[in-house]
């Protein structure tokens, strides 16, 4: 029996909505970086389509060419940025050095940088400027900080990383934007094709704040890596549509499946558990569907 219509699949856009702090380069998701707060949604059909165009792929390229561009752009960090940070630094995680963490140190001070930096231009132009620095800020970062990550290191050695991941994020942002912007109109049109070929897919294809994610085809993990950081209480309701030769009952079953998500603060056992509960659900529901298609 065929399914004319997957229903709308999980028609079904999850949102799922990220609590601070902000997880850039999330490597289940492409590296593409995320803020906190993102709304994060899963498009089948429909307007699903209307969102695969380069506008909406500028996060994803920044994220895959960054890394692409950091064997070009090496430029070392400027001695004064470093020494100037580390006196700041310093002073910020002597205050509680155990909560203190490297890498969200180094791109909270890069993000700043961005800021100012991608101020001037059309509206295309700054938010190309803010996703270019943002992804070479995740990748100085995460290679300085990953050098010694433990909480248990000291606020000396936690900050000469993080100092040293944002000045060189700042030293290669220009590098950057010009190396990701050759690069960029061939990652949009590859880009293009799989967000629509994902579109047609029972899964569907995974957007934060309106930027197609390439998760790789792993949307399963991508997903459940978001998830890791999300209290959310999830509202489920929808309807299906079966074709004609399937059974009241099974058009019954297949009709329960769409998750709305919202952001709520968590506690123990409770909403958030329900939430992944509902998502491992519809995650569940769907491989069934395929089962019974073949």
């Amino acid at each position: 029996m065929k399914l004319t219509s997957l229903f709308a699949a999980a028609a079904l856009a999850v949102p799922l909505f990220m609590a601070a702090p902000a997880q850039a380069g999330v490597e289940a998701c492409g590296n593409i970086n995320v803020e906190a707060n993102a709304q994060c949604k899963v498009e089948v059909e429909g307007g699903c389509t209307a969102r695969c165009e380069p506008i909406n792929f500028t996060a994803a390229c920044s994220a895959e060419l960054a890394v692409e561009c950091a064997g070009e752009c090496n430029i070392s960090a400027d001695v004064e940025c470093t020494g100037s940070c580390e006196a700041t630094c310093n002073g910020q995680c002597e205050v509680d050095p155990p909560s203190f963490e490297c890498q969200g140190s180094c791109e909270a001070r890069a993000d700043a940088d961005c800021s100012a930096q991608c101020s001037a231009g059309t509206d295309q132009e700054r938010n190309e400027c803010r996703a270019s620095c943002k992804a070479t800020a995740s990748v100085e970062c995460e290679g300085s900080c990953n050098v010694d990550p433990n909480a248990s290191a000291s606020c000396e050695a936690k900050c000469a990383a993080s100092c040293q991941g944002s000045c060189e994020a700042r030293a290669n942002a220009s590098c950057q934007a010009t190396c990701q912007g050759s690069g960029r109109a061939s990652c949009q049109a590859r880009l293009e094709g799989g967000c629509e070929a994902a579109c047609t897919k029972p899964e569907g294809a995974l957007f934060c704040d309106g930027q197609y994610v390439d998760h790789g085809g792993n949307l399963n993990e991508c997903i459940a890596a978001l998830k890791a950081q999300l209290n959310i209480t999830v509202d489920a309701s929808a309807s299906g549509s079966c074709s004609s030769g399937s059974g009241s009952a099974e058009c019954s079953a297949e009709a329960e499946a769409s998750a709305s998500c919202a952001t709520r603060p968590a506690t123990p056992g409770g909403d958030a558990g329900l939430g992944l509960l509902a998502l491992g659900a519809l995650g569940a529901l769907v491989v069934a569907r395929r089962r019974r298609v073949a």
